[in-house]
């Protein structure tokens, strides 16, 4: 059983900083990639930020220049650091995964933290 989980939402002003936090764990042998997605209401899930394993990163282009992923292979963990943050920032962040277990290799999703900025 793996289970991603964030933490880090909230609530803030434009132009603030917000720290998003994910863990992943369970039975877990490797994790190829792991990313942040999101969703604004009324809308489609979107990109943020990805990172694999070897540290490479992709931004959307929303957010290049005031977001930064990072990860501890280690620990399993994803972090993406959000400044500058504008009111079309506002939405449900996910946490995602690309990772083996024993039994197979997969994409997994936390359930999600909620991010409101107003102006």
């Amino acid at each position: 059983q793996v289970q991603l989980v964030e933490s880090g939402g909230g609530l803030l002003q434009a132009g603030g900083s917000l720290r998003l936090s994910c863990a992943a764990s369970g039975s877990i042998v490797s994790i190829d990639y792991m990313g942040w997605y999101r969703q604004a209401p009324g809308k489609q899930r979107e990109l943020v930020a990805t990172i694999t394993s070897g540290g490479s990163t992709n931004y959307a282009d929303s957010v290049k220049g005031r977001f930064t992923i990072s990860r501890d292979n280690a620990k399993n963990t994803v972090w993406v650091q959000m400044n500058s943050l504008k009111p079309e920032d506002t939405a449900v962040y996910y946490c995602n995964a690309g990772l083996r277990t024993i039994f197979r290799l997969a994409d997994y999703w936390g359930k999600g933290t909620l991010v409101t900025v107003s102006s």
